[in-house]
């Protein structure tokens, strides 16, 4: 991981994470493309539904067997995590983008980061915050991303303001352009989101809370 000085307040934000919740081993998922339909059905909805839903595919989570599948019965397999007519329409776009490459996570990685993320968002169904997931957790390329757990601790803890594109624009200016510290740190945010930082904090025991506005407000 790229060295930087541990007391920038990110690097301070992370260490404290780290050092309370350890390496949280993100994502869950036994391939490139197990990140890449996980990032299109974790849309509004919980991580149970969306494992769910992976299930219904047994071992054959290949895009072969995704391009390949009939819409209706796609829609089936991933009914457990919601929205799934708009959700397997958007697998099949994406599947078909990913075809584009042959399949292969090397030919993805070949190209330049910026154009890639614009062939994404050009996919409907496909906003910023998936064709991020999609692009670190998949491929490996340095691109933060935002959620609603670090927008939410940005506005508790003296971070950045504004919307997606200004917090990510934040984090990737003022940490090294690394894609393990960004996958790293993007876990541990919403590990303490799930357990602390909720839309009703619970403060006692957060490993931040020393630091946080709400909590000293």
């Amino acid at each position: 991981m790229t060295s930087v000085p541990s007391d920038t307040p990110l690097m301070e934000l992370y260490a404290a994470l780290f050092s309370h919740y350890g390496d949280p081993h993100w994502w869950p998922a036994e391939t490139p493309y197990e990140v890449i339909v996980g990032a299109v059905l974790t849309q509004n909805t919980a991580w149970g539904n969306v494992e769910k839903a992976i299930a219904g595919f047994g071992d054959n989570l290949t895009p072969q067997v995704i391009a390949d599948m009939p819409l209706t019965r796609l829609r089936d397999v991933i009914k457990p995590a919601g929205s799934f007519v708009r959700k397997a329409s958007t697998l099949k776009a994406v599947t078909a983008w990913y075809a584009g490459y042959g399949w292969e996570v090397a030919a993805v990685q070949r190209q330049p980061l910026q154009a890639l993320r614009v062939e994404l968002l050009a996919i409907h169904g496909i906003g910023p915050e998936t064709a991020d997931a999609m692009l670190l957790y998949a491929f490996d390329f340095p691109t933060f991303v935002v959620d609603a757990y670090t927008l939410r601790l940005c506005g508790r803890y003296p971070l950045a303001e504004g919307g997606y594109q200004a917090v990510k624009a934040y984090f990737e200016r003022n940490l090294p352009r690394d894609a393990a510290l960004y996958n790293a740190l993007h876990a541990l945010i919403v590990l303490n989101g799930k357990a602390h930082c909720r839309k009703r904090p619970v403060c006692e025991g957060c490993p931040l809370a020393e630091g946080c506005k709400k909590r000293m407000g």
